[in-house]
Parts: C-alpha cells; sequence; structure tokens
C-alpha cells in the first residue's frame, strides 16, 4: 500500500500550490500583470475591437470620446432634422411601461455577464435618464417568464423605488410570451386620461412567445387604445415584433452589444413625436402642493403609512403624499412643482445642433479662432499645439469644445454664448 506524502511544490512564479488560489486570483484581476499571454487573451476578450487602421495603415487604440461623440451627433442631428421638415407636436406626460423579458432566454451570455444583468444595468441607466427629461411623466415595470407577466411596480415618479424593485428580483426561468404582456399593460394604460401618452418599451430576449390566444386580436387592442409599443430585442430579428411596432406607430431594433443596447434604450428617453390621430391638445388641471413642515405627523395617502415630517399636502382635497409629481389618490388631481413643469418645456424649444469645425479651417493660419472654450474656458488645443475637434453655435458663433457641446444639448438647453448676448444687449439698452 503506498503512502501518500503531502508536499509543497512552488511553481514557477514563487508561489506554493497548496495556497489558496482566491487570492492569487485577485491580485491577478487587480493588476492584470501576473497573467501570461494566452490568459490575458481570454480576460480581455474582443481586444481587436479597441484597434482601427489609421490613413497609413497602421492600427491604433479607437480614441473613444470621438467616437462617442461622432454617435452623439448622429443622433442630434437626425432629431433635429425630423423636428424641422414638419411642426411635430410631443407629448410631455408620458405613461411609459418597461417590459423586461426575464424567460430562460435571459440566461445567455452573449452579453457580459448576462443578458439579464446587462439589461438590468442599462434599464438602470435609462430609468434616471428618463425622469431626467420627462420630469412629469411616469414609469412603471413589468415582467415576463414562465410564460406569465406580472406587475413589479405600478406607475410612479420614484426612479429609486423602480431602481429598487427591478434589483431584488433578478431571476429568469421558463418562456415569454409578448401577448400576457401587451393584454397587461393594456389594462393598465386604458385608465389612464386622454391627455397622457400611452407607451410601452418591451426589452426582448427569447426568440419565440408562448401565447394563450390570438396575438394579433392583443396588436389591433393595443392599437385601439393608442399604446405605443417599442421593442428593442437582443437576439435575432423577429417578425412578430417588428408586425406590433408597425401597427402601433412604434419603432423595432436590435442590440449588436452592451454599448449598443445602450444607446438603443436612451434613444426612447426623449419624448417621441405625437400620432396625428392622437395629438389632441387639451387644457390639465393641476395643483402645486406645498411642502408640508418638519415634525408634522400624518398619514401618507399613496403608501398609507403614519410618517412624521416631509410630503407634500394636496391644495384641494388637503392630504398627503410622499413624492412629486403624482395624481392625488384622493381627489385624482395631477400635482407638480413648478420647476418640474420649466424643465419639460426644453423639448419644444431645442437647442440648434451645433455646427462642426472643418480641421481645413483649423489648419489656415490666416484665420484667427479663439484659443479657449467659452463654455469651460479650457484650452481647445491638443497637446503640442495641434488642433482639436470644435463646434460653433450657429446664431451667436461662440466655439465649444466637444464635452460643452453634448452638455449643452442634454443637460443645459441653454447655449451660454447666446445667453450672453441677449443679457450684453439688454444692459446697453438700459
Amino acid at each position: 500500500m503506498y503512502s501518500i506524502e503531502h508536499r509543497e511544490v512552488s511553481n514557477s512564479r514563487g508561489r506554493r500550490v497548496d495556497e489558496e488560489p482566491e487570492e492569487e486570483e485577485d491580485e491577478d484581476e487587480e493588476n492584470g500583470r501576473g497573467m501570461d499571454a494566452w490568459e490575458r487573451t481570454y480576460a480581455d476578450e474582443r481586444s481587436w475591437e479597441s484597434l482601427q487602421e489609421d490613413e497609413s495603415g497602421l492600427l491604433r487604440p479607437i480614441d473613444s470620446k470621438i467616437l462617442h461623440h461622432a454617435q452623439y451627433r448622429r443622433r442630434l442631428h437626425s432629431i433635429s432634422s425630423a423636428a424641422t421638415a414638419a411642426r411635430i407636436q410631443k407629448g410631455l406626460i408620458r405613461y411609459l411601461y418597461i417590459v423586461l423579458d426575464f424567460s430562460r432566454a435571459a440566461a445567455e451570455m452573449d452579453f457580459k455577464p448576462s443578458r439579464m444583468a446587462s439589461v438590468a444595468n442599462h434599464v438602470e441607466a435609462f430609468i434616471r435618464e428618463f425622469f431626467d427629461q420627462n420630469p412629469l411623466s411616469q414609469i412603471g415595470l413589468i415582467i415576463i417568464k414562465d410564460g406569465i407577466a406580472h406587475c413589479l411596480t405600478d406607475l410612479g415618479g420614484s426612479p429609486e423605488a423602480h431602481i429598487k424593485a427591478l434589483m431584488t428580483k433578478l431571476e429568469c426561468s421558463g418562456d415569454a410570451s409578448l401577448q400576457n404582456a401587451l393584454e397587461l399593460v393594456d389594462g393598465y394604460l386604458n385608465q389612464i386620461p386622454s391627455y397622457g401618452h400611452r407607451e410601452v418599451l418591451i426589452i426582448y430576449s427569447a426568440l419565440s412567445t408562448c401565447d394563450p390566444g390570438d396575438i394579433m386580436e392583443t396588436v389591433q387592442k393595443c392599437k385601439k387604445s393608442k399604446i405605443r409599443c417599442s421593442i428593442v430585442g437582443l437576439a435575432a430579428e423577429m417578425f412578430i415584433c417588428k408586425h406590433i411596432c408597425q401597427e402601433t406607430g412604434g419603432s423595432y431594433s436590435v442590440a449588436l452589444d452592451e454599448s449598443h443596447l445602450k444607446e438603443l434604450l436612451l434613444d426612447h428617453a426623449p419624448p417621441p413625436p405625437a400620432i396625428a390621430e392622437y395629438a389632441i391638445a387639451n387644457l390639465i388641471k393641476m395643483g402645486f402642493p406645498q411642502r408640508a413642515a418638519d415634525g408634522v405627523i400624518s398619514i401618507c395617502s399613496c403608501h398609507k403609512e403614519v410618517k412624521v415630517g416631509g410630503g407634500y399636502t394636496c391644495p384641494r382635497c388637503k392630504a398627503r403624499v410622499c413624492e412629486l409629481p403624482t395624481e392625488c389618490r384622493i381627489c385624482g388631481l395631477t400635482l407638480v412643482s413648478s420647476p418640474h413643469l420649466a424643465r419639460s418645456y426644453h423639448h419644444l424649444f431645442p437647442v440648434t445642433p451645433f455646427d462642426e469645425v472643418s480641421p481645413m479651417r483649423l489648419s489656415k493660419p490666416a484665420q484667427r479662432l479663439p484659443q479657449k472654450c467659452f463654455g469651460c474656458q479650457q484650452s481647445l488645443l491638443n497637446p503640442g499645439n495641434m488642433s482639436a475637434y470644435w463646434v460653433t453655435c450657429p446664431k451667436c458663433r461662440k466655439y465649444f469644445c466637444l464635452d460643452c457641446d453634448i452638455y449643452i444639448h442634454e443637460s443645459l438647453h441653454n447655449c451660454p454664448g447666446c445667453t450672453s448676448l441677449r443679457h450684453l444687449k439688454s444692459v446697453v439698452e438700459e
């Protein structure tokens, strides 16, 4: 009978085999220098996608900042061209249900670390961006799995409540059912007032749908209820998904990778143009509640709980609500704040897209161009006094860097150059 003798054997890196492997893996992940070449190949998957060929035929890393700005410029110009082609009406009060496919197809790992995890992260970013651009709108979450659709959160204006509920339900199983999801959405959105724009955004992972009846009848029901259905697919294109979007006036697209998925989702954050037969102007009664004093004890009408301090008081029925915007559960009055109302108008009067400054113009020494960005006052020249990418406002002719261009159009919604000129004119007139 042979006896097995325990020995400590050292490998080529000077570590002992019987030590805990978790510490070694943590060290390798932190510095990345302890891995061999073949290990780095698998750790950095698709590393070839970070290279591009320049004019001389050499490979160089992709400038992700310029690439992101180019995608942003294309999206901005497409939106502005569509807005200037005709007089377009947009809905400022949107009621959107996000339908998440958490069937067994969501466990696929073509999106890292999985489709479900990737969707959850990008939906979190989308919810925050949605409420930033649509402060008067509301969102609800619906999950489909095991052939059943169930509501995860009701329509509400709190991004934190939706995100918290989503992160606690990350489980996938069974089949997906588009019909059940549309039936559930139709039941909820039918109760929305006529001035609200009814929308549903479906993030679909499966390649099939397991429905209990005729889905074509459900599509026509959604069309009759004036519900705009849009779908973002994570697998191949499906006929039924394309048909649903065409019938209801939505958009259908398929994500190629994680960055493309994020871009497709954020395209749904700005309010879409209203469908012609649904674009009916309405006067809406709104209440501007006052914030309750600290230390006051009252019963919250939305959660049916006793709370101390904070909250808002409905000006009509004096009921307490926790957050704005919302609808009073007692009298049904729409409750908003004046900053929410003011922030919603930038979609009606957007900032004109800036013009790109051509490299030929930058290379001419005869033209005296500014050396600093008008917005951030940072240098517009790269290290070595090389010209960077610039943009200029077509109205005030001020020059801006790429970061200020994105900040002005996505967050500020006002051109600093045009605003300063208006201020200067008012001072001169006085």
